[in-house]
Order: structure tokens, then C-alpha cells, then sequence
């Protein structure tokens, strides 16, 4: 049964501050065949930790494409100098200025965006925007029997289609950059009078063509992030988060209880640690085998996300070590969760070989996660408390808690 607050005046409070922080949700991250499909199709699905991987990996793009179009924009400049008559470069001057200006305002959002994720998706937007944002002035601003005379500009919908496939956006988000950049084909089409010609129809299946391309080309390379975030991040055996994502994820949470500091009444929202470690796993190692000690693995950490929320933070520490970060709760309900773990642990199941039951029980250490302190220090302070545990007796929960500022 997962565990839920108690209806207090407080809860629904905890639960809007549960929203805030979104930390990831396990399993969530990657799977095979339709469902590798639909986490390329859209970020609904993606945790938040992976949101920041994915935000990183795009800013880089949106940098270097940006600065590429940025250069380029002064070159074109001259290329309408040579090539326009004088009477159309007041259309397309005052225009290709503000192109300009506009991509160096790209390129500095993105640059000090650090991990704002919407703040680096809305650049990436706008550096698709600004292009097609200009040409489309033009073609509304310059006379309709001047169209003719404009050199490259029709190639802007299909060099915009182009760069999708550099990005790693979510299908969904292609598409509809394409469908907008086919509209604008479309526009164009219709301004100069090439629409429903047999060039018309020609530049529109060739850049439908260069769609299908990309968005081919976004499902891979989203779908190859993701499994490179997965191997980087989980454990291989278990499916939960290793150590070194672990860590990571502690100083975002960090980060949020501090961003969350006056939100709620009593101060930082509380988090608290939980460290497991099996008892006596290495007997059952010798007696049944490393593959039943391997199931046995997998099965306690089934039952782990069983008795902890979706947005609480699971993971292998290492060997038969498994740490949990439950998200709002102080110690005194964190040890409340421990000892219903530890519960549900001696009580479960696990079956050897042969089918015999194989008891299994768990030793627990408890602290609280302050959000100025290291990460490693909260972690410290688990594992002694976890030693206090099995020092004791095993299959208990000790506590160490920790004043925090």
C-alpha cells in the first residue's frame, strides 16, 4: 500500500510543494519498442532529472546554431546588396538588422540560462522563430510583383526544416515547427504565385520529405539520449538510481528547498534520508547462489517503490546498500515509513531456487537532508546511523538527526 500524508491542514500544502519539485519518477525514464516511441513523441513522460540533461544537451545546440546563424545573417546583408535592386533593400535592411539583434539575444538567453529548462526551450523556439519571423515581414511588406527578385529566401522553410534534426526535440515539437514551416512555404507560394503550380507542388513534397527526415532523425536521437542518460544514471540490475545520480539529484533537491524556503509556513520544505542494507546478504550469497541473491535484489527494490511515492527518490547505493529520499517528510515521519519498510520487508516473499522461502530482513539508518550541507554529509550520517542498526541487532531503525540551520 503506498504510503499517503495524513489529511491535515498541512497536506495539501505538502502536496503543492510535491508538485514543485518534481523529482524524477522511477521507470519512467526509458523502455523498449511503442513505449521508447511515445517518450520520443513528447516530454510528458521524462523525469526531471533527465529534463536537465536533455536542457544542457540542447542549450549546447541552440549555442552553436545560433552563432552560425548570427554570422551568416551580416554575410546575406551583402549577398541583397549585390543582388537586390536599391529600391527593395529598405525591405530587407531594417529586417536583417533586427534578425541580428535578435539572434545575439538568442545566444545570450541560452548562454545564462544555466539549467532553466523553459528559458532554454524557449530559445531553441526562438531561434527557429526569428528566421521564419523575417521572412514572412518581408513577404508581407514587399510588393507582390517584387517577390520574384528575392535571391535565397526561399530556401529559409526548408533550411529551418533542416535544422530540426540537429535538436534533440520531441516529435510533437518537430512537427509542429515543420507544419509551421510548410504553412509559411505555402504563403510564400501563394504571394508569388507559384501555388498549386508544378514548381509549388514540387517544393512542397520535397520539403515534406526533408520533415520526415528530421522528425526520423529527432526519434533517434532523442531515443539514443535517453538510453545514454539511462546507462549513466540506474543501476543495471535493479532499474533504480545509482550512486553517482543519486548524489546529483540530492543537490537539486537542495537547490529547490531553498528556491522553496518562504512557500511554506514552518520554513524549507523537510526531506529526509532513509539507508538500507540487507542483513546477512552475503550468507545468502554463499548458501543460494549470486542469482538468487540477484532476485532478491530486484525484489526489495520492488518493494521499496511499493511503499514510497512516486516523486520520492529511490536508488542502489552500492552492493546490498539502497538509499530512499522521501521529499517533505521530517525525520519523525520519515522513521515512521522506515519502520513500515522494514515491516514489509520481513514479511515478503522471497523464494530460492527450489521455492524455499529465504528470510529476509533489512537494517535501517534515518537523518534529515539540510539544504546548506554537502549531500556526502547526509549520506555519512545515514551510513552511521545504519551501522548504530546492525550493531543493535539488525532489522531495526536507528536514528541520527541533524539540527538544521
Amino acid at each position: 500500500m503506498r504510503y499517503s500524508q495524513p489529511q491535515d491542514p498541512s497536506h495539501y500544502q505538502n502536496r503543492r510543494l510535491d508538485v514543485l519539485a518534481e523529482p524524477p519518477e522511477v521507470g519512467h525514464e526509458l523502455f523498449v519498442g511503442l513505449s521508447a516511441l511515445r517518450d520520443t513523441l513528447s516530454s510528458r513522460h521524462h523525469s526531471r532529472d533527465f529534463a536537465f540533461a536533455h536542457a544542457r544537451y540542447l542549450r549546447s545546440r541552440v549555442l552553436a546554431l545560433g552563432l552560425i546563424f548570427a554570422l551568416l545573417s551580416p554575410l546575406w546583408i551583402v549577398v541583397d546588396s549585390l543582388v537586390l535592386p536599391s529600391e527593395l533593400l529598405r525591405y530587407t535592411l531594417v529586417g536583417r538588422i533586427v534578425l541580428m539583434l535578435g539572434l545575439v539575444a538568442v545566444l545570450l538567453l541560452a548562454y545564462t540560462s544555466g539549467e532553466r529548462i523553459r528559458r532554454i526551450r524557449f530559445s531553441a523556439g526562438m531561434l527557429l522563430a526569428l528566421p521564419a519571423g523575417f521572412y514572412l515581414l518581408v513577404l508581407f511588406m514587399l510588393p507582390p510583383d517584387q517577390v520574384q527578385n528575392l535571391v535565397g529566401y526561399g530556401f529559409i522553410p526548408f533550411l529551418l526544416v533542416a535544422a530540426l534534426s540537429i535538436f534533440p526535440f520531441t516529435l510533437l515539437e518537430s512537427l509542429a515547427a515543420g507544419l509551421a514551416m510548410l504553412g509559411l512555404l505555402a504563403f510564400s507560394q501563394h504571394v508569388d504565385g507559384a501555388w498549386l503550380t508544378g514548381r509549388g507542388v514540387e517544393s512542397l513534397w520535397l520539403l515534406s520529405s526533408l520533415l520526415m527526415v528530421s522528425l526520423a532523425a529527432n526519434h533517434f536521437q532523442l531515443s539514443l539520449l535517453l538510453r545514454l542518460y539511462r546507462q549513466a544514471t540506474h543501476d543495471p540490475l535493479t532499474g533504480l538510481f545509482n550512486r553517482g545520480a543519486l548524489e546529483v539529484h540530492l543537490t537539486k533537491i537542495q537547490a529547490w528547498q531553498r528556491e522553496t524556503q518562504g512557500q511554506a509556513e514552518a520554513g524549507a520544505v523537510p526531506c529526509s534520508l532513509l539507508m538500507f542494507d540487507l542483513d546477512n546478504f552475503k550468507l545468502i550469497n554463499d548458501t543460494h547462489g549470486h542469482s538468487v541473491g540477484d532476485t532478491v535484489l530486484c525484489r526489495f527494490a520492488e518493494v521499496l517503490i511499493g511503499q514510497t511515492r512516486k516523486h520520492d527518490c529511490t536508488a542502489r547505493y552500492g552492493g546490498e546498500e539502497f538509499v530512499v529520499l522521501l521529499v517533505g517528510s521530517g525525520t519523525a515521519r520519515a522513521v515512521e515509513v522506515a519502520e513500515r519498510i522494514r515491516v514489509a520487508v520481513e514479511n515478503h516473499a522471497f523464494y530460492s531456487r527450489d521455492n524455499q522461502r529465504i528470510p529476509v530482513t533489512s537494517s535501517i539508518g534515518v537523518t534529515r537532508l539540510c539544504e546548506d550541507e554537502p549531500p556526502q554529509e547526509a549520506l555519512k550520517r545515514a551510513d552511521e546511523a545504519l551501522y548504530r542498526a546492525k550493531h543493535a541487532g539488525r532489522n531495526r531503525v536507528e536514528l541520527i538527526d541533524a539540527p538544521c540551520a
